[in-house]
């Protein structure tokens, strides 16, 4: 008795599928904002500093600064342009260092990864947490100081284009500053004090006409001062923009210098943006 033995079956082996580019950002920018949850100092600094300023702010000062118009109202709203700047300029200033010197960016350029993924992933966190930062300034300041929120749509269009052209000009500008920081820890003594005289001159603290006219113009040379003003025309009533410096809130002017301050940014990052650290060479 003969028993044929049939050949056995060619086996075939499929690679793994590559996830595609869209993929690729997002799964960076998840793990981008987890990695942002996970750091306690920086999601109470970044999350908090605005709320705790607003309440103490309103606390010593309950005046009016026009007509229907207190300081309150004019101070939120430069709370929620800093808050904007802090969680894109601030934050990537001095985190992107802080993983140059660990030598997180030298890996992943090691990587078959594109370059642009993680720069995706940075602005997918920058968006989420500025967009949940916003959503709590705001929902803080109609509860607790009657906050008007915009009436028509387009006074949300301008929130919406203010918003989106300042974050993006500071993320960009926050990722050229980062090359300044020789080591770690000097990303925060690179950025912090940065942030802060801007925010001085810039007409957050302070009401923008009463500083002295130098102060004004060097605010003018950047983006801050130009989110504020915007954001004003969004909170404020039309007639307090006759107290703006030129007579107006000048939207027109506010997205030319937002706009140039993306294209600004953008070549400075392509410009100076190291992978590694200068001991690295």
């Amino acid at each position: 008795m003969s028993t044929t033995l049939k050949p056995a079956a060619p086996t075939t082996t499929t690679a793994p599928r590559r996830p595609g580019p869209l993929a690729l950002a997002a799964r960076q920018g998840r793990l981008e904002i987890r990695q942002f949850l996970r750091s306690r100092e920086s999601v109470v600094f970044t999350m908090g500093f605005p709320i705790i300023m607003i309440l103490i702010f309103a606390a010593i000062f309950d005046d009016e600064i026009g007509p229907g118009v207190s300081y309150t109202q004019y101070f939120i709203t430069g709370m929620i342009a800093t808050g904007l700047m802090t969680v894109s300029f601030q934050n990537l200033g001095i985190w992107i260092p802080i993983e140059r010197d660990r030598g997180v960016l030298k890996r992943l350029r090691g990587t078959p990864m594109p370059k642009w993924v993680y720069f995706a992933g940075k602005v997918i966190m920058v968006v989420a947490i500025g967009i949940a930062e916003t959503a709590l300034l705001l929902a803080v300041s109609v509860a607790l100081f009657d906050l008007e929120l915009p009436g028509t749509a387009a006074k949300w269009f301008t929130f919406a284009w203010v918003s989106v052209l300042g974050v993006t000009a500071c993320t960009l500008c926050g990722i050229a500053i980062s090359s300044l920081a020789r080591t770690a820890r000097s990303g925060s003594a690179v950025v912090t004090p940065v942030a802060l005289v801007l925010q001085f001159i810039s007409g957050v603290f302070f009401v923008f006409t009463s500083l002295p006219s130098w102060m004004q113009q060097v605010a003018a040379l950047f983006p801050l001062k130009w989110m504020c003003q915007g954001l004003r025309s969004v909170f404020l009533p039309d007639a307090f923009g006759t107290q703006e410096p030129g007579g107006s809130f000048e939207l027109g002017r506010v997205a030319l210098v937002l706009a140039a301050w993306c294209v600004i940014g953008l070549l400075l990052c392509l410009g100076t943006f190291r992978w590694t650290t200068r001991r690295d060479g």
